[in-house]
């Protein structure tokens, strides 16, 4: 009984050994060159799967701007139909041509090594498991895995770049396996995926106005700020591209501490030419040996690499990189690779605490209140923010404000264009007014919340109670 699990194996050497005997030299170089190739191509498939999803926003980015065909194949790979079913089915192209390509290597090689062993020795089963199974299957791990993921981890584009049409055309010759697997995979995910809350995040909201009504408006505002901490995304608390101050690489000396100096900030990203090419962010204290004049170095020598992070990313996995990296400032980029805006910590710790303001920072006058009922925003004032002046839901305006998160971008989603000094709308129970817009956006508007303005009926019944 003790021998019985090894009947199987026995066997199948066997039969490979009675194979193997009547190969030729000239067949068993031929083997060797092809079973080499095969541990080449397991290789870079191998590689590839680093190589690809280790893909950095400005790594895609640069396919975007490259014309070549390998580019082309590349971008359809990681985004067609979209970006979360073409990775899964790359991933399933990947595992299965590594898979059949490895399967192939370790049945010629042993039939390859069985030929090389002397037919008049008899040598011991655990000698020639070891040597066919154990040492090719070595050889396979060592060359085939680890040895290109970890090129692959640092040469990514050009891995990238020479798998990009084999992959492709396999993903299509293998479409239905690619399929079977992928649906299995999303089969097995609803089995274990665990169930989810069955409290939503408006009725959590609810219970906390609820149980807040007498405590402190800003313990309450730092609850809501926890419970919906997990659902806001970057584009949401980010400063837009036109609100953020950045240099030019070329920027003189002279200028850059003037420009420091005007606008007070500890770091101030680095771009070429404009903001979609970010070259880096320069940190104020390095430059501390440059003013002191302990060192002539060119301040462009002093910039540090950028951090990219996209703008549907959730704020939460956002601050969780911020604290592993630790770093305070990111450059949101969007799905075409051009810079967005930026995000730094104290945007993050806003969205909980809210307004964080140090001895340095001045008041920056976001709106006016006129009276009750009656106030002057500015266009890039966040949606979430003004619905939290009037105490309203911070998904009051889903419905018409499109993909905009500031009050001039919802405007001009509801006026399909950019408004005129003057142009009026309502929303809801909201009248908006344009006080002041150029060609590019609109600066401020007038807000009138109809809700708490009295109806006529209600005037005149105060009337004749007064009277």
């Amino acid at each position: 009984m003790e021998g019985e699990p090894e009947q199987p194996i026995r066997f199948i050497l066997a039969t490979i050994a009675d194979s193997a005997d009547v190969l030729s030299t000239s067949s068993l170089i031929a083997y060797g060159l092809i079973i080499l190739f095969l541990i080449i191509l397991s290789g870079l498939i191998s590689g590839s799967e680093n190589a690809y999803f280790s893909l950095s926003a400005s790594d895609i980015s640069q396919l975007n701007s490259d014309d070549s065909k390998s580019s082309s194949f590349a971008l359809r790979l990681i985004n067609e139909p979209d970006r979360w079913i073409a990775s899964r089915q790359l991933l399933a192209t990947i595992l299965i041509l590594n898979n059949f390509i490895n399967i192939t290597i370790i049945i010629l090689s042993s039939f390859v090594m069985e030929s090389l062993w002397p037919v008049d020795v008899t040598y011991p089963f655990w000698l020639t498991f070891s040597v066919n199974v154990i040492l090719i299957t070595f050889i396979l791990v060592l060359f085939g895995e680890v040895i290109p993921k970890i090129y692959a981890t640092q040469n990514n584009l050009q891995l990238v770049h020479l798998t990009a049409a084999p992959l492709f055309y396999a993903r299509k010759i293998l479409k239905p396996f690619v399929w079977s697997l992928t649906k299995s995979t999303l089969l097995i995910d609803k089995k274990i995926r665990k169930t989810p809350d069955n409290v939503s995040l408006e009725e959590l909201n609810q219970a906390i106005e609820i149980a807040s009504e007498d405590d402190n408006i800003e313990e309450k505002n730092i609850l809501k700020g926890i419970v919906n901490f997990g659902n806001i995304s970057v584009k949401q608390i980010m400063r837009p591209r036109v609100d953020v101050c950045s240099l030019d690489l070329t920027t003189e000396d002279d200028e850059l501490f003037r420009q420091i100096r005007e606008w007070g900030y500890s770091r101030i990203p680095i771009h070429r030419e404009n903001f979609d090419t970010i070259e880096g962010v320069l940190y104020i204290k390095d430059l501390l040996p440059i003013i002191a004049g302990k060192t002539k170095r060119p301040w462009q020598e002093l910039i540090r690499p950028p951090f990219f992070v996209p703008a549907n990313k959730k704020i939460d996995d956002l601050l969780e990189e911020f604290q592993e990296k630790r770093i305070h400032m990111a450059i949101v980029v969007d799905e075409y690779g051009g810079s967005s805006g930026l995000v730094t910590m104290e945007d993050v710790l806003e969205e909980i605490f809210g307004d964080l303001k140090d001895e340095f920072d001045e008041d920056e006058i976001i709106y006016s209140k006129l009276d009750e009922n009656e106030y002057i925003f500015e266009g890039k004032i966040l949606l979430t923010d003004m619905c939290r002046i009037f105490d309203v839901r911070s998904d009051y305006f889903a419905e018409v404000k499109g993909e905009a998160d500031t009050l001039g971008g919802m405007l001009m989603e509801v006026f399909k264009d950019i408004p005129k000094r003057g142009s009026e709308t309502t929303v809801e129970e909201f009248h908006f007014k344009v006080e002041s817009a150029d060609s590019r956006r609109i600066k401020r508007v007038k807000v009138e919340y109809a809700e708490q303005l009295p109806s006529s009926e209600e005037e005149e019944h105060n009337d004749q109670i007064e009277s």
